[in-house]
């Protein structure tokens, strides 16, 4: 079966019975994230540093999950160690019920800078993935280009990232991370270094390709309204050391549009998180005064 798909002004034509026999089971089955008791502590100049604490978390297979909280409350220290990079000093990580050791292709990362290979093309770029996995060349640039065609670049393989705009760029790393068919995506702060416009235009193109593949993902951010307009459910963060101080759903029909931004479900979720950011942001500055 084959859809069309508008993007930036192009068309696009994807297979879909393809990306799904190629993801191996359905989004909606796979991508389950258990996250048990978890301590993780840092060895500093002045001694031991706890960035998260005591976090227990279950993400179901194809939720959207944000991390909200202050700035320096461990949200990037815990998806670090969804997609391991930072073993847990204590408890344990799981996805599909295996132990996180280390990274792997089941878990797709977009962090806050784009880190794609500057001598590389677009579609070098986004092919890199399924050539370390195996893939054949021919193949390979097959789901480069069907992953740039979903999100609106097939007319910029051939060009270098450097040539591109931030939210361009962003996009490319986006469709990176998807090339392996990753039931799980981490994204943290993906669009906090873009303009308001481009911000808002690169999160529905997000939840356009969360519909399609349902791919579970976890979501840092320090925007409420992002959180709110975003995910499933909002996972608050306290101030350092970071713990999970309310896991609030978000009931907001599907699927969403910029003017859900003024409805007063909303606004009362944003509140309710604004609230809690608050006190904990406050708790921040006490702690940082007594430390001086």
């Amino acid at each position: 079966m084959s859809d069309v798909i508008v993007n930036d002004n192009r068309l696009a034509v994807l297979d879909h019975s393809r990306l799904r026999a190629n993801s191996g089971k359905p989004g909606a089955e796979r991508g389950r994230i258990s996250v048990r008791d978890v301590d993780i502590v840092f060895d500093t100049a002045s001694g031991p540093h706890v960035a998260v604490q005591n976090a227990s978390l279950t993400v179901r297979p194809g939720e959207f999950v944000c991390l909200l909280g202050p700035s320096g409350c461990g949200k990037s220290t815990l998806m670090n160690s969804i997609a391991g990079f930072v073993p847990p000093t204590r408890g344990d990580v799981t996805v599909d019920g295996e132990a996180v050791t280390e990274p792997a292709p089941d878990r797709g990362m977009v962090f806050q800078q784009h880190s794609l290979f500057p001598w590389k093309t677009v579609k070098e770029n986004v092919a890199f993935g399924p050539l370390m996995a195996g893939v054949g060349q021919n193949e390979a640039n097959g789901v480069a280009r069907t992953f740039l065609s979903l999100v609106g670049l097939a007319a910029f393989e051939n060009t270098y990232p450097n040539t591109l705009s931030g939210g361009m760029q962003q996009r490319v790393g986006i469709a990176r991370a998807l090339a392996n068919y990753p039931s799980v995506l981490l994204m943290d702060e993906p669009f906090g270094a873009l303009d308001a416009q481009t911000r808002i235009m690169m999160q529905e193109n997000l939840l356009d390709i969360w519909r399609e593949f349902r791919n579970t993902v976890v979501f840092v951010t320090h925007d409420i309204d992002e959180a709110v307009f975003l995910s499933d459910r909002i996972v608050v963060m306290s101030a350092s050391p970071g713990r999970i101080i309310a896991d609030i759903d978000v009931n907001l029909s599907r699927p969403r549009e910029q003017s859900l931004l003024t409805s007063p479900e909303f606004m009362a979720l944003k509140r309710q998180c604004l609230d809690l950011i608050r006190k904990e942001t406050l708790n921040a500055f006490q702690q940082q005064n007594k430390a001086g």
